[in-house]
C-alpha cells in the first residue's frame, strides 16, 4: 500500500512541477539515480548522524529540495565534506547527540525548526551474557535519549510557533526481533519504537506527526563491509523473501515521503524497509 501511495503521490507531483522542486537522489553506495518529485522550501530540518550513510544522503537530498539542512554529526571532516557537496542549505553542526548538555547548547541558537530525522545511532555487538553496562547505556544514550533531547527541543519549537511539522525516527528491523549478539541494540531500537508511539499520541495533538522507518541491512559503506560475504550474508538473506540488502536510497525515500505534506495523515506508523523480512514471522 506505502508504494502505491508513493507512486500515485509521485504521478501527482509531477502534474503539477511548476509548483514543485525536482531533485535526484544519489546514494553514496551506489550512485544510482532516482527522481522523485518533492518542494521543502523554507523549511529547516535537523537530521542527526549526518556523517555518513543514511544521514548524509537525506541532507542532500533535503537540501536539493529546497530545505536548509542542520545536519549533525560527531566528526568534523564528515561535516565538511556534506558541506562541500551539499553547498550553503547545509548548516553543519558538530555535536555527540550522547551529551544532553551539548545538544542544548548546541540547538538552542539554531533558528526554527520544522522537520526532525532522528537518524544517529550505534551498535555495539556482544553476546548477551557479555554485555557491559557501560556500552550498554552508551547505545541506549546515542540511540534513544538523542532522539528523546532533539525531539523535545525541536517540538518545543514548532509548537511555539503553531507549526504542523514533522518528526521521523530511524528505527530498525531488530525492534521487533531479536538479533544474536544485538541485545543493547534490539534494546535500543524496541525503546525508539515507543518513544516513537508516545511522541505520535502527544504531539500529533499539537499537528505534530512522528513515525519511523524500520530498515533491515543497509548497504552503506561499513553495511557492505559487513555483508557482503556471502558466508555471513546468506543466513539473514534467507529471511527476505526479496532476497537483497537495503541501499541507501531505499530508506531514503521513504523518509522524505514521511516528512512531506503528501503524508499529511499518516502519524504513529512504523514503515519497514526490509524486503519483507517480518512478514515472514520468522
Amino acid at each position: 500500500m506505502f508504494a502505491q501511495a508513493l507512486r500515485s503521490t509521485t504521478r501527482t507531483l509531477l502534474a503539477h512541477q511548476q509548483r514543485s522542486c525536482t531533485i535526484a537522489i544519489v546514494t553514496m553506495a551506489t550512485r544510482n539515480k532516482s527522481t522523485v518529485t518533492y518542494n521543502f522550501a523554507g523549511q529547516r530540518a535537523i537530521v542527526t548522524g549526518a556523517g555518513k550513510g543514511i544521514g548524509y544522503d537525506l541532507s542532500l537530498a533535503l537540501a536539493a529540495a529546497g530545505a536548509d539542512v542542520i545536519a549533525i554529526a560527531r566528526t568534523q571532516s564528515d561535516l565538511d565534506a556534506l558541506k562541500k557537496e551539499g553547498g550553503d542549505r547545509i548548516k553543519p553542526v558538530v555535536l555527540d547527540v550522547s551529551d544532553t548538555t551539548a545538544i542544548k547548547e548546541k540547538l538552542s541558537d539554531v533558528g526554527d525548526i520544522d522537520m526532525v530525522v532522528n537518524n544517529a545511532g550505534i551498535a555495539n555487538l556482544q553476546e548477551f551474557m557479555e554485555v557491559d553496562a557501560e556500552k550498554f547505556d552508551q547505545v541506549m544514550n546515542i540511540n534513544v535519549r538523542g532522539a528523546l533531547v532533539v525531539s523535545q527541543i525541536a517540538a518545543k519549537n514548532m509548537i511555539d510557533r503553531g507549526v504542523k511539522g514533522s518528526i521521523v525516527n530511524v528505527s530498525s528491523q531488530g525492534s521487533k526481533v531479536g538479533l544474536t549478539n544485538h541485545t543493547s541494540y534490539c534494546t535500543s531500537k524496541g525503546a525508539l519504537d515507543q518513544l516513537t508511539r508516545t511522541m505520535a499520541m502527544e504531539l500529533g495533538a499539537k499537528g505534530i506527526r512522528c513515525n519511523a522507518v524500520l530498515p533491515t541491512v543497509v548497504l552503506t559503506e561499513l553495511g557492505r563491509a559487513a555483508w557482503t560475504d556471502p558466508v555471513a550474508a546468506k543466513p539473514m538473506l534467507a529471511r527476505i523473501p526479496l532476497n537483497r540488502f537495503a541501499e541507501i536510497e531505499d530508506v531514503v525515500k521513504p523518509i522524505l515521503f514521511l516528512l512531506s505534506d503528501d503524508a499529511s495523515m499518516i502519524n504513529g506508523a512504523f514503515v519497514p524497509i526490509d524486503g519483507g523480512f517480518l512478514s515472514t514471522g520468522i
